[in-house]
């Protein structure tokens, strides 16, 4: 793994709580921003939650459920989480900050996470090749197609053990805090004192 996304890795959950403070003190949130971006907080949290179920982690190659559609859902959800809350704080700042983060920080570890996995299955050039890096075509999944094999290391269906082995309700417990601090936010600025 290249040396920056090696960094990157290290330094993107401590970032993430700078970036969390600065969220929270330059968002101006109304009563829309914060319904309309709970809409994507949601949907970003629902997909990072059945891609958690999907993966054995250094195990197996992952290609079934969102994994047939994106070669990275969990990366997917955050962004569709974070696009929600640019949209809850109302804020270019923040959005253009979260793109940053996103550029410098994840695309190198997405990067270096698909030299591990290219390394440690063979398979995975195959699966490279069918299913896109981040964002699904509009078509069907590639294990799905006729004519092409499913994938003999593919994990089959959702199991909650593996959403709580990877303990990913810590994702929709840091979103429903982050959208009520909102909330508290709203009402203090709204506040007659």
């Amino acid at each position: 793994m290249a040396s920056w996304a090696l960094i990157a890795r290290r330094v993107r959950v401590p970032l993430g709580f700078v970036f969390a403070v600065l969220f929270f003190w330059l968002a101006r949130p109304s009563v829309i921003s914060i319904l309309s971006g709970a809409v994507l907080v949601i949907a970003g949290v629902a997909i990072r939650a059945l891609a958690s179920g999907h993966v054995r982690k250094n195990e197996q190659l992952a290609t079934t459920g969102p994994y047939a559609y994106t070669r990275n859902p969990l990366y997917l959800g955050s962004l569709i989480m974070a696009s929600g809350f640019a949209v809850a704080a109302r804020s270019w700042w923040i959005a253009a900050g979260m793109l940053l983060f996103f550029l410098v920080i994840y695309l190198p570890v997405i990067r270096g996470e698909e030299e591990f996995l290219r390394a440690r299955f063979p398979e995975f050039a195959d699966y490279e090749r069918m299913v896109p890096r981040l964002f699904p075509r509009p078509s069907r999944p590639a294990d799905s197609r006729r004519g092409e094999p499913r994938s003999q290391t593919s994990t089959e269906g959702f199991a909650w053990s593996l959403y709580l082995q990877h303990r990913e309700y810590n994702a929709s417990i840091g979103a429903g805090a982050m959208l009520m601090a909102l909330v508290v936010k709203l009402l203090w600025l709204n506040s007659p004192w």
